[in-house]
């Protein structure tokens, strides 16, 4: 069965916890609309089922659980994905520029679902596009960069993160005085 990255990605959301609709909003960076359809195609799939629970105020509240099937297919989606990150790893300590370039396009709709679920070393990933000569906004647009990955993302590529300015010089870091 062939899915969506972003349904995949939904998916995964509510087997990690996000039960309501606004929690798997926030963890997803999906807008409300794309997302319910996502939902109710999940829902008539099987892949996740809706309960209806009594509040604590007497009122309904709605919660989503994942199904065998759905849980099923989010294992399998992962074992996929760290198989092909496993392969453009090797491409890439092989040295075959080419090979991994074509095998990153040919997979560039999976990089999402890679990123959301943890699969990818986001350091790794940069040097891959620097071996490449390009750039991760080319293969992967940022409305499908999930929510917490942008901050990766851009450390990555810029090769790190805050490294600071001077050393720590005058900042707070190291003064040592010896006492002449």
């Amino acid at each position: 069965m062939e899915e969506e990255p972003k349904d995949v990605i939904v998916l995964g959301a509510i087997r990690n916890g996000a039960k309501k609709f606004d929690k798997i909003r926030s963890k997803t960076g999906i807008d409300p609309q794309e997302l319910n359809k996502i939902l109710e195609k999940l829902e008539e799939r099987g892949l996740i089922k809706v309960e209806k629970k009594k509040g604590f105020l007497g009122g309904e509240k709605t919660e989503l659980q994942i199904t065998e099937k759905g849980n099923n297919e989010v294992q399998q989606r992962i074992h996929e994905m760290e198989q092909k990150w496993n392969q453009m790893t090797q491409l890439y300590k092989l040295g075959d520029k080419k090979k991994l370039e074509e095998f990153m396009g040919n997979n560039k709709s999976d990089f999402a679902m890679m990123m959301f679920f943890g699969i990818m070393n986001m350091m790794m990933f940069s040097m891959m596009f620097s071996m490449i000569g390009a750039s991760m906004g080319s293969y992967v647009p940022a409305d499908q960069v999930p929510p917490g990955s942008e901050n990766q993302m851009s450390d990555a590529e810029s090769g790190g993160g805050d490294m600071g300015g001077d050393g720590g010089a005058g900042d707070g870091g190291f003064d040592i005085d010896i006492g002449f």
